[in-house]
Formats: structure tokens, sequence, C-alpha cells
């Protein structure tokens, strides 16, 4: 990242202009913007792998599509958190939605909703099977509301009050992150353990002495070395990772929707191969899912809980105080939303 990046990858607000080339959209238009630019029409977006599109991948350091609000090694594309976004491939990335029902029921149809969803459908969780979730933030509630909607049981872990409090309201029986948790959940499923568990923590390191040294240290380094410790270097929290292995039951799947960064970082692989377990994850492909979800945001009766996750909005002024204050967990702050126009 660099000083004057925008960041910022969950927007939607109202077209202002619309370049020549896009006929599916007009000045007035109301729309959602996935995180991940594609062009809807190469090999991988015709797989439904727009994160992978080839028309907007970051070859330059081996990436995959393009995304706003990033890093270098995802093209550095302008963010949202601003008051105007341009929105390249906008022909097929903006998502038209209606002009009556609040901001809310569609905002997060721009990243965290299919997300969540992409890691359900990833869990292939059988007919009436466990669900466990790890890590109870905005990506988790939304992935235990998923798992409730289809009929699992839900039992989701974060060390977080707040947290287990808002799940729970949802039908998602809630523990706290403990060294024994995993025997928790063995106990609770016939001795096996869930038949699939979401990973929604990721690299987060707050709280790990090993991982928050690690950031610290490269915070230190100039930047091109910096660059290249990350690109080689295991800086991951893997607790959450872990302990998901640990607990899910044999023969189950781990879905990562957690972001993860780190090349070099230790992996149970014994335990994975005697577990003979299924591993899937990447980032979500949002148009993919934006159509089957679009009905579901829209329902009066809010099956997914749409409304029922925002804790904090602020205009763009409040976003560096309201990004600690998430940090730290403080204030029950769970999920911000920031109005530029506010």
């Amino acid at each position: 990242m660099h000083k004057g990046d925008v960041i910022g990858h969950e927007p939607m607000g109202i077209v202002e202009e619309v370049g020549s080339a896009v006929t599916n959209l007009r000045k007035g238009d109301r729309v959602v913007i996935p995180f991940n630019i594609a062009c809807g029409s190469c090999y991988m977006c015709r797989q439904g792998l727009q994160s992978q599109c080839e028309t907007t991948q970051v070859k330059a350091k081996g990436s995959g599509a393009a995304l706003f609000g990033y890093s270098e090694l995802y093209g550095s594309v302008p963010g949202g958190q601003a008051e105007y976004l341009r929105v390249p491939h906008a022909d097929y990335g903006a998502v038209k939605v209606g002009s009556e029902l609040p901001d809310e029921r569609y905002l997060f149809l721009s990243d965290i909703l299919p997300t969540a969803w992409q890691a359900v459908e990833y869990a292939n969780v059988p007919p009436g099977g466990t669900l466990g979730v790890s890590g109870l933030g905005p990506v988790g509630q939304f992935a235990s509301r998923i798992g409730v909607q289809r009929g699992f049981r839900v039992v989701g872990v974060d060390p977080v009050p707040e947290r287990r409090e808002m799940a729970a309201r949802h039908g998602v029986e809630t523990f706290d992150f403990g060294k024994d948790i995993a025997d928790e959940l063995r106990e609770m499923t016939d001795g096996r353990g869930p038949d699939a568990v979401v990973d929604a923590v990721g690299m987060e390191a707050h709280g790990s002495p090993v991982a928050g040294f690690a950031h610290q240290a490269l915070g230190l380094l100039p930047d091109k070395l910096a660059q290249k410790a990350m690109e080689t270097g295991g800086v991951d929290r893997l607790a959450a990772l872990h302990t998901s292995i640990d607990a899910v039951r044999r023969g189950g799947t781990v879905s990562l929707s957690g972001v993860y960064g780190g090349t070099a970082s230790p992996m149970p692989l014994l335990t994975m191969f005697d577990k003979q377990l299924q591993v899937r994850m990447g980032q979500c492909n949002v148009r993919n899912w934006t159509d089957v979800l679009l009905p579901l945001v829209e329902d009066d009766a809010d099956p997914l809980g749409v409304m029922d996750l925002v804790t904090h909005r602020s205009g763009l002024e409040g976003a560096p105080a309201l990004y600690e204050k998430f940090q730290k967990k403080e204030d029950g702050c769970i999920k911000v939303v920031l109005n530029p126009g506010a």
C-alpha cells in the first residue's frame, strides 16, 4: 500500500456517468459493485470463477482478478471509501437494484454476503448436518445464518460476547474460543465433530504474539524488503485454521473464507491426510452468486438477517476511529457502514 491509496471494497451508490460502451446502465440507476473486477466473458468468468478473470488478472504479481481498494498485489485500483468510484467493466460487474428498499438490503451483495454463501457452498454439508463456523465477524455471521436457513445445525465460535449474542439471535449455538473448543464440538456431535467448518477468521494477527511481532517487523523494513518478506514468509495467525482442522469430523470439509497471506505458513498435513479432509478456499466469485442472493435480500421476511448486522455508521471522516474500534473489538463494533454523504 502507498500513501494516498483509496481503500474500500464494499460499495454501492448512484450512477453519475456512463461510458459509451456500457448500454445496460444509465445515470440515476442504483447499483451494487462487487469487490472483484471481472469482464464476464473470458474462460474463467464463464466457469463461474470471476475472481480469476483472465482479463483483469494482475499478472505482474501472479495474482487473480483485480480488486477494488487493495494493494499492488491486486492492482491498486482505487476503492469505494470515497465520494466517487470509477468502475471498470461496469456493463458486467455492476448489479442494478431497486430504489425502494434501504441500502442495507443490498449493500452486502458487494462482498460479505456472497463470500459467506460461497463458504457454505464449499463446505458441502450433508442434509441435516452440522456446520461449525470459526469467527463470528460479518462473514461468519452471514455464514451461520445461511447454514440455519438451509436447515443445518450451526455452531459458532468467537471470543467476543457481542458477536456470540448477535449470532444466537439467528438460531446459532455459540461457544467462546478456548483451548478445549475442539473437544467441546466433538462432545456435542457424538464424538465426531461437525461435518464441515467454515474458517471466517483468516490472518488477523491481533491476539497472536508471534504473528503480531512479524507484522510489526515487516513495518520496519524498507518497502522492497518488506514486500519480498510478505511474498515468501509465513506470517499468518493459524490458531483458528488449525482448530478448524482439529474439530471437523473425519472425511469432513474445511472451507476457508478468511483471507490468508503467508506463503510459508505451517500446516498439519499429517492430520489432514489421516482425517481424509477436503479443503476449499479462494476469493469469492461475487457475480456467480448475486442472482441467487438478490431474491433473498429483497424478501420481506429477511431470511438472512441483513437488517441485523450493522452496529456503527459514520461519514468518511469517522473512518479512522472506527477502523481502530473494530480492530480492538470495542463498543460492540461488528459491522461499520460509511456514508460519504453523511
